[in-house]
């Protein structure tokens, strides 16, 4: 390079113009630096601050609403003859949802009381049959005894030959068997008192007959009672029209549905390694997607003590050689604060749960 070449070019670095030229290049670097590395700094920072800030809040879409429902049925078979409910309808516990045919439930019950009464008559009977056979008995032991007076005179007559042997013999015989007819009525005396338990005065409710009579009065009136079917809780039925007036229906056959509107609750499924810091008690946000931008608050209820693999008909088994890890889920029963006005949740629907823990991250942990 010549001489003139770099003369002009330091003539040219120290121009005012130039020289800011480079100072602003060297600003703008530097600041690159500064900002790239500040960058580092927040990214870092904010990580800190987001995983001390994690680990409060157990969230988890895996939730659905629950509500006691049963299939109403009775134990009791007989044609329906009455529905007063109908498709959707609110039902309150102890109203009626439908009536079978009494008529043969009454027939029954009238028997079981007659028998019950004809029972009474019975033993009234056999504590009057005792008291006969009583009588009878002292009746022929005073015969006995007249036998046996004049056996003896007899007996002392016959030796002074003022009676003959034959009307000896005949006496004696007479005292035999009259002795005979005492010891059967005393027989008889005595299977009449074995019939009242060894008591002659013995109540009439407390004999074994009398309350075999008055159980079979109580499973009269207990059909009677449940040929008339009632709503066991507050809810809503469903699928009414299964059952028709003057269908035949067999005892414990499935007739219609009723769901709890008082006793609703989500059950949630989170991963078990979200319920480390979960426990009953802890307050819940509940959102349900039928109603968007609605928040209902809540509290965890319970954790269940097993995942529902464990009650599964065919558990899995992990003994085989191919065997996975699979995280578990653990059921979480979420009770809702429901208050007036608000809008009715349906069993199945689905939901969102985030759960407040109250735990806080330390830097400790991290270490």
């Amino acid at each position: 390079m010549s001489q003139a070449t770099t003369t002009f070019r330091d003539e040219a670095a120290q121009r005012p113009e130039t020289r800011g030229a480079m100072r602003r290049r060297n600003r703008r670097k530097l600041l690159r630096y500064v900002f790239m590395t500040a960058g580092v700094v927040v990214v870092m920072v904010g990580g800190v601050i987001y995983w001390l800030s994690g680990g409060r809040w157990v969230d988890t879409d895996d939730a659905y609403v629950q509500a006691d429902s049963m299939t109403m049925s009775t134990d009791v078979s007989g044609i329906v003859a009455a529905i007063p409910v109908h498709e959707g309808e609110h039902v309150t516990k102890g109203q009626v949802l439908f009536r079978l045919d009494p008529l043969k439930f009454q027939i029954a019950l009238d028997n079981a009381r007659a028998d019950l009464s004809q029972t009474r008559l019975n033993i009234e009977a056999m504590k009057a049959d005792y008291q006969a056979a009583l009588r009878d008995a002292a009746a022929k032991q005073q015969q006995v005894n007249s036998d046996q007076a004049t056996y003896n005179r007899y007996a002392a007559l016959v030796k002074q030959h003022a009676v003959t042997q034959q009307e000896t013999e005949d006496a004696q015989y007479k005292l035999a068997a009259d002795q005979q007819g005492y010891d059967a009525a005393q027989s008889q005396a005595r299977a009449q008192l074995a019939k009242l338990d060894g008591n002659p005065d013995i109540k009439v409710e407390d004999m074994p007959a009398y309350k075999q009579a008055e159980a079979r009065l109580a499973e009269a009136e207990r059909e009677m009672d449940h040929s008339v079917v009632r709503a066991p809780y507050d809810g809503i039925v469903t699928q009414v029209n299964k059952l028709q007036i003057g269908m035949y229906l067999g005892a414990s056959t499935a007739a219609f549905g009723l769901v709890s509107t008082d006793h609703v609750w989500v059950e949630a499924q989170p991963k078990e390694t979200q319920l480390t810091y979960a426990k009953a008690g802890q307050p819940v946000d509940v959102t349900f997607d039928l109603y968007p931008g609605r928040t209902w608050h809540g509290t965890v209820q319970s954790i269940a003590p097993a995942t529902d693999q464990n009650f599964s008909l065919l558990p899995a088994e992990n003994s085989s050689g191919n065997w996975v890890k699979v995280v578990q889920r653990i059921p979480v029963r979420v009770r809702v604060d429901l208050k007036p006005g608000d809008p009715p949740l349906r069993a199945g629907m689905s939901a969102e749960v985030d759960i407040d823990t109250g735990h806080t991250r330390t830097l400790s942990d991290l270490f």
